[in-house]
């Protein structure tokens, strides 16, 4: 079954949106193991962020590009897309990490 994978790549100059594909099993959302091939695929060398689950951040400091954000995962008539609202709702309640 396809993914079609919907991202945001935030460049110097301003924002690009790009789509992406991923095959996974019937019902199912891609992993983050996945989706970091497809963008090593696409030849944006990226690390998850440790702190969002959807933020890729580049792997080389010279990237031309800031982060890349996962917007949707769309596999057909279900679609995971990310609350932003809630995700800053429960951001502010949960308490912050401190670096060592």
């Amino acid at each position: 079954m396809e993914c079609i994978v919907r991202f945001t790549v935030m460049y110097k100059e301003g924002p690009k949106k790009l789509r992406g594909l991923i095959f996974v099993d019937e019902g199912k959302l891609p992993d983050s193991n996945q989706v970091l091939e497809m963008f090593h695929d696409m030849e944006y060398n990226v690390v998850p962020d440790e702190n969002e689950e959807l933020l890729y951040r580049p792997a080389d400091s010279g990237a031309a590009f800031k982060y890349i954000r996962v917007n949707e995962l769309d596999i057909g008539q279900d679609k995971y897309t990310e609350d932003r609202n809630l995700k800053s709702i429960v951001g502010n309640l949960l308490p912050k990490r401190t670096g060592l």
